[in-house]
């Protein structure tokens, strides 16, 4: 079962007894917090949940599923997360 956005702010709304604005400007405010630090090339640790941080991706030769062509995909950045100790723990 997916977990929605909508289903993460009310479950922060009722867990912070705020309303769903306020939670959901709450989340919206981390999220862009977050998508600046990785744009800047940092990192960011939740300390018991996760890091985010940006990896590369080196380029490499790929296969086009439908005409078996082969075709380059260059190199990129993409944002990973790890999860911390406090997190895997609670999922065992």
């Amino acid at each position: 079962m997916a977990y929605s956005k909508g289903d993460l702010v009310a479950a922060m709304a009722a867990g912070a007894g705020v309303t769903k604005k306020a939670a959901a400007d709450a989340l919206d405010a981390m999220i862009t917090s977050v998508t600046k630090e990785l744009k800047k090339g940092g990192s960011v640790t939740l300390t018991g949940f996760g890091t985010f941080k940006v990896s590369a991706r080196a380029a490499r030769t790929g296969v086009n599923p439908q005409t078996g062509a082969k075709i380059k995909i260059p190199a990129r950045k993409v944002p990973t997360f790890k999860a911390g100790k406090g997190l895997k723990d609670a999922v065992k």
